[in-house]
């Protein structure tokens, strides 16, 4: 069996789904890999490196895609290159299959077995490939990173003979991966932290990082049973925006994660809350490329209101593209291992099994 990866485009995407490490781990599995030249060579990977783990460096991409079995990427490839897919190939990414229906149910038709990783199941043996938790892992970290190198004070509190620096105030808005990272990023840096989700359960995760849950009077739990956030009754929406209005007036920095699979994200910092922030806070949304958290977001810009500064990237792990690849192709691996019969030397696509059943796109 013949696994590959071509490059990504640069300019959007800088991570890479085959690592040198696991470009080892493929070969040791009984697979054949290939990659497109330099593939890795911007994140100081050279083809020599791949060459001496015994991974074959190949220049034309046509000839890489046509004749590989297994295609592992990030994003879907673009249309030229897609048209080179063949019958039975296996295509395994993070294809955002909410937005890219067509493009997949086209691939479909055409019997090629496309793996949508965003759509794993929430189940233990699942974790060890859960694409979605391990980037939001980093970006709730990088977030936190970026916006207190915006913020113009120090985060801890310092205590010298000229007088006493107070703790940065920082509110986290959505408990998930990232949120809880972003929480326990800030609390090692010195601040003090807050956090608000509609799910009620992640208070024993906020509090257990040293967060402060701020709970809406009357909630109830609004937890999918994959784990997810529910959408919210317009009663929780006001009860909500209520003692977010109160809370921003005293926050520094406001870090956004709120985000509900296949679905715009949802508004929750307006207008008027903004306006009446002080001046020098950060707000960094991570939910910007679905529409943001706040009134102003536009993706890969800072806006500027009032001084308060609105961040927002359309991918943030571009600024961690080592770490995210080392950690994105670990998780790919996992899901290849599981696809891949040892004994026959095939894939087996069993659609007993759970993890398979979910996200393959039929």
């Amino acid at each position: 069996m013949k696994i590959c990866s071509t490059s990504e485009n640069k300019q959007s995407e800088k991570r890479i789904s085959i690592t040198p490490e696991i470009a080892k781990k493929y070969i040791n599995l009984g697979l054949e890999v290939s990659l497109l030249e330099n593939y890795g060579l911007h994140l100081g990977y050279d083809n020599n490196l791949y060459k001496s783990l015994g991974v074959n460096i190949i220049k034309d991409e046509k000839e890489l895609i046509k004749k590989s079995d297994i295609i592992v990427q990030l994003a879907l490839l673009s249309d030229d290159k897609t048209s080179l897919i063949k019958e039975n190939q296996i295509l395994i990414g993070l294809f955002d299959p909410y937005n890219n229906k067509d493009k997949i149910k086209n691939l479909s038709k055409k019997n090629i077995n496309i793996f949508s990783l965003e759509l794993l199941p929430r189940i233990t043996r699942a974790q060890s490939m859960d694409v979605l938790s391990s980037q939001a892992n980093l970006a709730g970290y990088k977030a936190v990173i970026d916006s207190f190198s915006n913020f113009k004070k120090a985060i801890p509190m310092m205590m010298t003979a000229a007088g006493t620096i107070p703790p940065a105030k920082v509110l986290v808005v959505g408990a998930g991966v990232a949120g809880l990272q972003a929480i326990a990023t800030a609390k090692r840096m010195g601040a003090i932290v807050f956090a608000t989700d509609v799910r009620t359960v992640s208070k024993e995760q906020v509090e257990s990082l040293g967060g402060k849950f701020l709970t809406v009077e009357g909630s109830e739990n609004l937890e999918t049973e994959s784990g997810y956030a529910k959408e919210t009754s317009e009663e929780f929406k006001k009860k909500q925006e209520e003692l977010l209005g109160e809370t921003l007036k005293k926050i520094d920095i406001v870090i956004c994660t709120a985000l509900i699979p296949g679905k715009k994200a949802p508004l929750i910092i307006k207008e008027y809350m903004i306006n009446n922030m002080q001046s020098g806070s950060i707000i960094y949304d991570l939910a910007a490329v679905q529409g943001g958290n706040t009134a102003y977001t536009e993706v890969d810009k800072i806006i500027d209101k009032n001084g308060i500064k609105i961040i927002s990237e359309a991918n943030i792990l571009n600024k961690l593209p080592v770490s995210a690849s080392s950690l994105y192709s670990k998780n790919v691996f996992n899901f290849v291992s599981n696809l891949y019969d040892k004994e026959n030397k095939k894939i087996n696509i069993n659609l007993e099994d759970e993890i398979i059943a979910k996200t393959i796109n039929r």
